[in-house]
């Protein structure tokens, strides 16, 4: 694969086809994991590693998998790199897996994921199936650490848990309004910023 296409299949996922601020997929456990930062990394970093994990695996079975089941097969192969970065997410880091891992558990039904594994890599070899897995995945957890930045800073009053001088929180943006209400202003500041390269 040419380093021009490796470059846009990472582009596409992280910037023009973004997940949640493009495309507006997974947006309810976006809202609820988000209210802080750490959240939003680990939650991000659990769907990039499923996200690659299961690209990898379709795009190298895909021929063994028969057409009528396919479906099926997909939310199997996502399911078991579920468990398995479950497992591991509260093993290592088991204060905040307490917060967040049941949606963990939820990423089994992210449209993000299968759809990628529908659109791309059922139908691609193995190594671009990656980069497009990474960039989705990597999309994901942008957008996570976006929100969760922006929703601790004004919501808590704080970073990565510390408090951040004469900060006065606003109650609003920790709160599910108040998620949905900061994807909103995101989604729009991506859509400004796509027009603005066109133009």
């Amino acid at each position: 694969m040419s380093e021009l296409k490796m470059r846009e299949l990472l582009w596409r996922g992280f910037f023009t086809e973004n997940p949640v601020f493009r495309l507006a997929l997974s947006l309810c456990p976006a809202v609820a994991v988000t209210n802080s930062v750490k959240n939003g990394l680990l939650m991000g970093v659990a769907v990039l590693a499923v996200q690659v994990l299961s690209s990898a695996t379709v795009a190298v079975f895909k021929n063994q998998i028969h057409d009528k089941v396919r479906i099926p097969v997909y939310i199997i192969i996502i399911a078991v790199w579920v468990t398995v970065i479950d497992m591991g997410t509260a093993a290592v880091a088991p204060a905040v897996y307490a917060q967040i891992g049941l949606y963990i558990k939820l990423i089994v039904a992210f449209a993000i994921i299968i759809s990628r594994l529908e659109v791309f890599a059922s139908r691609e070899p193995l190594i671009p199936s990656l980069v497009d897995g990474f960039g989705m995945g990597f999309g994901f957890l942008f957008a996570m650490v976006l929100i969760g930045s922006f929703r601790e800073v004004l919501g808590n009053g704080t970073f990565w848990g510390f408090p951040l001088v004469d900060a006065r929180p606003i109650l609003l943006f920790i709160l599910p309004a108040g998620g949905f209400f900061t994807i909103g202003l995101l989604m729009a500041a991506m859509n400004w910023i796509e027009g603005g390269r066109r133009g």
